[in-house]
């Protein structure tokens, strides 16, 4: 998929919280940077775009989970 870093939600469920927090803090810069492309007529793949915010959504997914308790860090290393 164009513009996705390899975040697939098994690998996202494998990292602790604070490198999720990293993962979600460069997401938001490149999407940022992105934005700016895309206003300035200068983003050469839209879907780069999209991709990125759905690599944001799936560290906010794995992130909730561990929340309300559906997963937490030992049980998604374990399986």
């Amino acid at each position: 998929m164009l513009g996705s870093k390899g975040l697939s939600p098994t690998d996202l469920r494998g990292m602790t919280d604070d490198h999720l927090r990293v993962e979600l803090k460069n997401a938001k810069e490149e999407v940022f940077k992105l934005r700016f492309q895309s206003a300035t007529g200068q983003l050469a793949h839209n879907a780069r775009l999209r991709a990125v915010r759905r690599d944001i959504a799936r560290i906010y997914t794995v992130m909730r989970e561990r929340d309300i308790g559906i997963r937490s860090v030992q049980e998604e290393v374990s399986q």
